[in-house]
């Protein structure tokens, strides 16, 4: 074969490489925004739904609260699913119980119901997020982790961009019901499109046992491993802040500042634009720096500025404009930190990686459920506790983050191979 025709098939292959490896970063964006979707389009009615129950709005963030608990949870079951039977079969069973559980949740009487239900729904949609984070590591180079991370972030910013304002239309217009008969059209959408585009980014590995201790023994030597627990456990207490903000926003915005909730959503759609932009802005770093300084110089910053919301919160200096440019500045942080810290987290495996994505996500989910819960624990009735809790948790990512250095030392695993993964 002639040198030229060698350079022509090379640039051939390279080119559908690429479009593939758009199209699927694609269908892993839409996968990614099912459970943000679940959990932004209703937030505007909040007050909607309370009057409905006969509560307060504070206590209908215990329906966020239990989709988060149901994401940690789903992601445990559908991790050695997902390295035993490949990556669809357990994706397409997810949708399916995503989209009866949104008819649950549009019939619901009460709060008791309503909280059922998001819990199924969320142990359906935890499919879609877990499967789209083992796929990244089926489907691409290890060192192009973090960037990849970065563009999901940015599909999935359609979500928090649109959703309030989209949800709060939806509730005003034809009830809070109707959300989630929009969440069951674009679950049977989403369905089709994986069934339809996506390929299989994993075969079947027959070697992986279904039986708890085996099951069992995999996560325990996954969490061993000190890179894993170190960014795991750290990240999850900095990703807590996120789903602190997602809980209390309602109760800050519309019942302290009395916004509407068409301005709830413009406000929410601006602070999504950090989160997205630093994202984004992550990709130029990791061309400059590792992921290992850029995860741990935008967590002292997002840890400075919680301290001094909380300060500010309390001192009672801090009004609606100060509080949304504090939260600007830790969700940006946030869009930094949480693209590195997932891809140290998983960079040290080849095998298992379907289990020690799920292990990664229901530890970050499962804490930020728990500190979530805080806002309706506590009964939140004014901004405090809710930042007090941001502060903690992300203190505590720091503390964690500086203990795992230790134990690591200096070595940290790091994406170098340059393996094509694009099937």
């Amino acid at each position: 074969m002639s040198q030229k025709i060698k350079v022509k098939l090379t640039r051939t292959i390279n080119m559908h490489a690429k479009r593939n490896g758009v199209i699927i970063i694609w269908i892993l964006g839409a996968l990614a925004t099912v459970s943000p979707l679940a959990i932004d389009l209703y937030l505007p009615a909040f007050t909607q739904i309370a009057d409905d129950f006969n509560t307060i709005p504070a206590q209908i963030s215990l329906s966020v609260s239990s989709y988060f608990i149901g994401m940690a949870i789903g992601q445990i079951l559908y991790g050695p699913l997902l390295d035993r039977f490949g990556r669809k079969k357990p994706l397409f069973a997810g949708l399916f119980v995503f989209i009866v559980a949104s008819i649950g949740c549009s019939q619901s009487q009460n709060l008791e119901a309503l909280v059922a239900w998001r819990f199924i729904q969320a142990i359906g949609g935890s499919a879609a997020w877990v499967s789209a984070v083992a796929m990244i590591r089926d489907f691409f180079p290890v060192e192009q982790s973090a960037k990849i991370f970065s563009l999901l972030v940015l599909i999935l910013g359609v979500s928090p961009l649109l959703a309030p304002t989209f949800g709060g239309f939806i509730a005003t217009a034809f009830g809070w019901q109707a959300i989630f008969f929009v969440l069951t059209a674009i679950g049977a959408v989403i369905l089709l499109i994986t069934l339809l585009f996506l390929p299989e980014g994993h075969p079947p590995d027959t070697g992986i046992s279904l039986k708890p201790r085996p099951i069992l023994l995999t996560f325990i030597s996954i969490i061993k491993q000190p890179q894993f627990n170190t960014y795991t456990f750290s990240s999850a207490f900095s990703f807590a802040t996120l789903f602190i903000y997602v809980a209390g926003s309602p109760v800050i915005f519309m019942e302290i500042f009395q916004v509407t909730p068409r301005v709830y959503g413009g406000i929410f759609a601006l602070l999504s634009v950090g989160f997205i932009g630093c994202s984004q802005l992550n990709i130029f770093l990791t061309r400059i720096y590792s992921s290992e300084k850029i995860f741990r110089a935008a967590l002292i910053c997002q840890t400075m500025a919680s301290l001094l919301f909380l300060a500010g919160a309390w001192s009672g200096l801090f009004g609606l404009y100060a509080s949304i440019g504090m939260f600007f500045i830790i969700l940006s942080c946030l869009g930094i930190c949480n693209p590195n810290a997932n891809a140290l987290a998983l960079a040290p495996f080849t095998r298992n990686i379907g289990s020690a994505a799920a292990l990664l996500g229901c530890t970050q989910i499962g804490i930020a459920a728990l500190a979530s819960s805080g806002v309706a624990l506590f009964n939140a009735q004014d901004t405090i506790p809710i930042v007090a809790l941001m502060a903690v948790t992300c203190s505590i990512s720091w503390l964690l983050l500086m203990m795992g250095k230790r134990r690591m030392g200096a070595t940290v695993a790091s994406a170098t191979h340059s393996e094509n993964r694009i099937h």
